[in-house]
């Protein structure tokens, strides 16, 4: 094992969600991610990617970072530090949006969810939990709100697949059918208090499950339970991975850095301008989509191997002996059966068709097909 592996760099102090037993009791592979002990696989991860696709999965997500903006300017806090418009955000609705640095790059992408008039809930990468905790607090400084830490607040359990909407409301009276996508709402499940969401981050219909953490066994055995008839199945962050790459979903610290704004993600919808006042980053932002109009960047686009070689993040993109580009994220697909990857690439070589593409595999440029993102979408 590498240096550079990160299962061989061990935290001070490695943190186990309030699921940990029970992981261990079901055989699961475990691995660090992030500072966190979590299920990588249970036993076969493209079996489990399968169920997610075909029937139901189940994830252990509490490794995620909650924090909590309230006050009577919370809404005008999180307008001047994130790049979208949560002000306009209504009461139990969610938005996808990214905060930034003054330089433009992007600190993190993020849901936040409008839990009341004057109180939201923030909900980070664990990878950069701290860093945006670090960042909202210091930017709260001139604002009449509290930035509150409440990672050990939450456990956030997980149910994705087309299975799932019928296997929560076997345990739940709350109306999952008016929960609309990004949107989340205070209910029951199994007896259980819980911010009901439904967002997900597999391509699939699915929701999530904020509780606290002494409620998180009871609702994972009442959801394994429920789904026993129509084959619903433990998960872990491996086919996590493979399900998300297949739906086209950027993953922090791949797709996303403090290296790129979000117009170099192609993302720069998330950055409202149109919003009232300043916000951090607002200069270089309106800087980078100038740039961007006039000059694309490099562009992100799906790969599709024409062989049986998988390309891994870092991996040089290549066209007529020339590097136009850098694979993001790879993987064996299990729905298309082939290896795939995202990668950026110079904006000549993004178009869906383009010819004569490859990923160079350790010396070898193996052909590689240029297509739209995602690579996959479910059925409605």
């Amino acid at each position: 094992m590498s240096s550079t592996d990160p299962a061989s760099v061990q935290p001070a102090e490695q943190r186990h969600t309030a699921l940990d037993a029970v992981h261990r009791a079901l055989g699961a592979t475990m691995t660090d991610f992030a500072g966190w002990d979590m299920p990588l696989r249970y036993g076969s991860e493209r079996d489990e990617h399968h169920a997610v696709r075909t029937r139901a999965g189940l994830f252990d997500l509490s490794h995620m970072g909650e924090i909590t903006v309230a006050g009577p300017q919370a809404a005008a806090l999180l307008d001047f530090a994130l790049v979208g418009n949560i002000g306009a955000v209504k009461a139990g609705r969610a938005r996808y949006t990214m905060i930034c640095r003054a330089d433009g790059g992007i600190l993190d992408d993020l849901i936040v969810y409008r839990l009341a008039e004057t109180e939201f809930m923030v909900v980070a990468n664990a990878s950069n939990a701290q860093v945006v905790l670090d960042a909202l607090t210091e930017r709260a400084g001139a604002f009449d709100a509290e930035v509150r830490d409440d990672r050990d607040a939450y456990a956030l359990i997980a149910v994705q697949g087309p299975e799932s909407p019928g296997i929560l409301a076997a345990i739940t009276d709350a109306d999952l059918d008016g929960l609309k996508y990004y949107a989340g709402l205070p209910g029951t499940v199994a007896g259980v208090p819980a911010l009901i969401a439904r967002t997900g981050y597999t391509g699939e219909d699915g929701f999530e499950l904020f509780v606290r953490p002494e409620h998180a066994v009871e609702l994972w055995q009442a959801l394994t339970k429920a789904g026993e008839g129509v084959g619903l199945v433990p998960c872990g962050l491996s086919c996590r991975d493979t399900l998300r790459l297949e739906a086209g979903m950027p993953l922090y610290g791949h797709e996303l850095s403090t290296s790129l704004t979000p117009f170099d993600a192609g993302l720069g919808r998330v950055v409202k301008f149109d919003k009232d006042g300043d916000f951090v980053g607002r200069a270089a932002l309106e800087a980078a989509a100038g740039r961007a109009a006039e000059q694309p960047p490099r562009v992100l686009v799906g790969l599709v191997a024409e062989g049986r070689r998988v390309p891994r993040a870092g991996y040089a993109v290549v066209a007529g002996g020339e590097v136009i580009g850098e694979v993001t994220s790879g993987a064996p697909s299990p729905t298309l059966g082939r290896p795939i990857a995202m990668a950026y690439v110079d904006a000549a070589h993004a178009a869906p068709g383009t010819a004569g593409v490859g990923v160079d595999i350790r010396g070898s440029h193996e052909p590689y097909e240029v297509v739209a993102l995602p690579f996959y979408k479910r059925r409605k």
